[in-house]
Order: C-alpha cells, then sequence, then structure tokens
C-alpha cells in the first residue's frame, strides 16, 4: 500500500508559477512511476506529466510541454510539479498516482492521492 498527500495548491493570476508537491509513504518509492492528473468541474481527469522511477524519462501533456515540469527525489520520497504561466483552463484538482507501470493512462496508476486545488481566475 502506497500513501500519497498533494499539497500546495492555492489561488494564483494567470502568469504566475506554482509548485505541487507529493510526499508518497508506506512501500519504496523509488519502485514506482509516479504522474499527475488534474481534473476540473465538469470535466473527466486528464492526464498532466509523469516520470519513471528513476526520474530519467518523462513524459507531457501538449498542453503544459514547456510550462510545467516534473521533477523526483527518491531520497525524500516526493514528486513535484513546478507549473509556469498558469492559465485559467489550468484551474483544477490536481491529483498524484503512483504505479509500477509508467504512462499517461489512468489505467497505469494504482494509488492515488486526494488532490490538491488549483484555481487560476479568468
Amino acid at each position: 500500500q502506497v500513501t500519497l498527500v498533494e499539497s500546495g495548491g492555492g489561488l494564483v493570476q494567470a502568469g504566475d508559477s506554482l509548485r505541487l508537491s507529493c510526499a508518497a509513504s508506506g512501500r519504496t518509492f523509488s519502485d514506482y512511476a509516479m504522474g499527475w492528473f488534474r481534473q476540473a468541474p465538469g470535466k473527466e481527469r486528464e492526464f498532466v506529466a509523469a516520470i519513471d522511477w528513476s526520474g530519467d524519462s518523462t513524459i507531457y501533456a501538449d498542453s503544459v510541454r514547456g510550462r510545467f515540469t516534473i521533477s523526483r527525489y527518491n531520497a525524500k520520497n516526493t514528486v513535484n510539479l513546478q507549473m509556469n504561466s498558469l492559465k485559467p483552463e489550468d484551474a483544477a484538482i490536481y491529483y498524484c498516482p503512483a504505479n509500477e507501470a509508467y504512462g499517461p493512462s489512468e489505467d497505469d496508476y494504482q494509488y492515488w492521492g486526494q488532490g490538491t486545488q488549483v484555481t487560476v481566475p479568468s
């Protein structure tokens, strides 16, 4: 069992930056690929970014590539999402899932946190 706790969400203005963090506990963190997904009101949950167990391989959704950066620190059991040049359409609840598999599909991830809210007024 893996427990994930997201933090760092908040209210920011368009163009601002925000860094989300996800703390993992329960099992060996480096055994897992990590991802970030988001869900806006009335929309399906969508893939944002993912990173493999070593941190050497990352993938991004087209909508965030070049603005967001995912990173992980296995020694501290954390994964971060640096979000720059935020837009109103980035507003959502952001989730940090983990799984042994690595990919952009929700089905790839077994463990999920409760999420952290990011608000970007238009």
